[in-house]
């Protein structure tokens, strides 16, 4: 997909495309009535109209990482010394030659105003609604979002939950590490973007693809990108570009593409 940017078949020339506005977004987070919190940081760039996201380990992005994006070309940044750098920019020219619209393959899907825990939920359902659940015995999470889990529940679907860093869901079943140990031992893969920003996503791709499973992805991170892989291993997706649901308690719009049902 880089390459396909850089000779400049999905779009401008990225050479004279640059980032005006680098920025991190950091948040902790604790719901009602849960027993257990997380925190999130995610590097935004600002290419005009679009921002391009990844979200990193929280204290990981070295320090001067933002300046040495502020100014620069896409071009450079796709060549950036740091996987998440590469992702956002490559996110951001994407966003903003291909934005979120009917016209390009979008479905809107609206998220009601309300608390963190209520839209969280809500875009568990809007997720979860692209798996083909009633065909499914197990589904492998990569990225542990208690929400999501919480939906393959009330579906009846069982999961294997899988996050790098590890732990325990809500309801106390031990997360593993290794997704891609995992593969041969589920009929589906819901994934976050995430995997874009830690290197993982290729391995799932290439397996949803030899092997016809569903590949469905969760993405803040690289909402643009991935479905730019739409028939190439990924089934469909459900894009949240820049602000995230967890930012704002009004209305907002997640983006689907795709169906495996």
């Amino acid at each position: 997909m880089t390459r396909r940017v850089l000779a400049g078949r999905h779009g401008p020339d990225p050479r004279g495309q640059r980032i005006a506005l680098a920025f991190t977004t950091t948040q902790a987070v604790r719901h009602a009535g849960r027993a257990t919190g997380y925190r999130n940081e995610v590097l935004g760039l600002r290419l005009d109209e679009a921002v391009g996201s990844c979200a990193v380990e929280p204290g990981t992005l070295p320090a001067g990482a933002l300046d040495a994006c502020v100014g620069a070309s896409v071009a450079t940044l796709l060549a950036h010394p740091l996987l998440p750098v590469r992702v956002a920019a490559l996110d951001a020219y994407l966003m903003r030659a291909h934005p979120h619209t009917p016209a390009n393959g979008a479905r809107p899907w609206p998220l009601e105003a309300g608390g963190s825990l209520s839209k969280s939920r809500a875009r568990a359902r809007a997720v979860v609604g692209l798996l083909p659940v009633r065909r499914l015995r197990r589904v492998l999470v990569v990225g542990v979002v208690n929400s999501l889990l919480e939906r393959l529940r009330a579906e009846g679907v069982d999961y294997l939950p899988c996050d790098l860093s590890g732990g325990t869901t809500e309801w106390g079943e031990p997360v593993h590490t290794d997704a891609v140990a995992r593969l041969h031992h589920c009929d589906a893969v819901l994934a976050s973007g995430m995997t874009l920003g830690n290197g993982t996503f290729q391995a799932l791709r290439e397996h949803a693809e030899n092997t016809g499973k569903p590949l469905v992805m969760f993405a803040q991170t690289g909402s643009a990108v991935l479905p730019r892989f739409l028939g190439a291993g990924v089934s469909a997706v459900s894009a949240e570009p820049y602000p995230f649901f967890w930012l704002d308690g009004g209305p907002g719009i997640i983006h689907r593409y795709g169906d495996t049902r």
